[in-house]
């Protein structure tokens, strides 16, 4: 098993957070170290209008591209490596990539979520063709006046779906869990909205050119211009775990204003701390980590 010296930061994950603190770091002149399994979420979005800077839309795999170029400028090291664990050492803590061993003074976790997916064939596809809609807060400008399908279950479905009447006065909620997983009190928001509820599960789905057409549903088929996935996320978090990092109820990171874990040097940032799910907000804190990060090993070095 090979092992480099240590590094002054491990970053775990290059989606737009890891790769803002990996600028910072770079500008910083920390002998620092990405990590990136290649995974990131951003890199599904076909076309944000939602990103600051980019008024004529960036597709995700674009600005991830874009992001890295500006890191590596200033001498970024970005590997490929998924890591597999993540343990305190006596100067900090070491990591495992396959057979690579790395140590690290600090480590910033930016791995992000992995969706709850609903069950529609050639997913992938549907969602990089913008046919299945995961981020109302991204774009829900562009569905504007539209008939909207909402996919998902439980009280997490129908805010998401009450959310999208900030855009449209045609929406519809497809629950897709159990009955009872929708409480009492948001079948009593959503009827006050007048919004409607269906619980029977999806026969079929009719794709038609760039658009899914239309939901079969015991027999009958219901049309919809744009359809959203609201069946939530699963924090990527393992690996907070595994170094003893208190966790919120939602599984995610708990972190103080400088986005430090409950363990002190591991840091995290963006969707694996808070539910937001924001490019933007992924980088802020990325950028907040960084610099505590930067600030921390200036203070040991006194």
């Amino acid at each position: 098993m090979q092992t480099d010296e240590p590094w002054d930061v491990v970053v775990v994950g290059a989606g737009p957070g890891g790769l803002t603190a990996a600028l910072y770091l770079a500008r910083f002149g920390r002998r620092f170290l990405v990590l990136d399994a290649g995974e990131s979420r951003a890199a599904w979005i076909p076309r944000s209008h939602n990103h600051p800077g980019f008024p004529d839309g960036i597709t995700g795999a674009d600005l991830l591209a874009r992001q890295r170029r500006h890191a590596r400028r200033y001498g970024a090291h970005i590997r490929k490596g998924t890591v597999d664990s993540l343990t305190a050492a006596p100067d900090g803590f070491a990591l495992r990539a396959g057979a690579r061993r790395f140590t690290a003074r600090t480590v910033l976790l930016a791995t992000g979520v992995i969706d709850n997916e609903p069950k529609l064939p050639d997913l992938d596809r549907a969602i990089a063709r913008g046919l299945i809609r995961i981020c109302p807060i991204c774009d829900g400008y562009e569905v504007r006046g539209q008939s909207i399908g909402v996919i998902g279950h439980s009280a997490h479905g129908a805010r998401e779906a009450l959310f999208l009447r900030t855009f449209s006065d045609d929406v519809t909620l497809i629950h897709v869990g159990e009955p009872a997983t929708l409480p009492a009190e948001d079948r009593a928001s959503l009827a006050q909205a007048n919004l409607p509820v269906i619980e029977t599960p999806i026969q079929a789905v009719h794709i038609e050119h760039d658009r899914i057409a239309a939901f079969t549903f015991a027999g009958q088929a219901r049309r919809f211009d744009t359809v959203y996935s609201a069946l939530g996320s699963t924090p990527r978090s393992l690996l907070a775990q595994q170094a003893g990092a208190a966790l919120d109820e939602q599984g995610r990171l708990i972190v103080d204003e400088h986005q430090n874990t409950s363990v002190p040097g591991l840091y995290a940032a963006g969707d694996v701390v808070r539910g937001l799910n924001q490019m933007t907000v992924s980088e802020a804190e990325a950028a907040i980590a960084a610099t505590d990060i930067h600030n921390r090993l200036r203070a040991m070095a006194l």
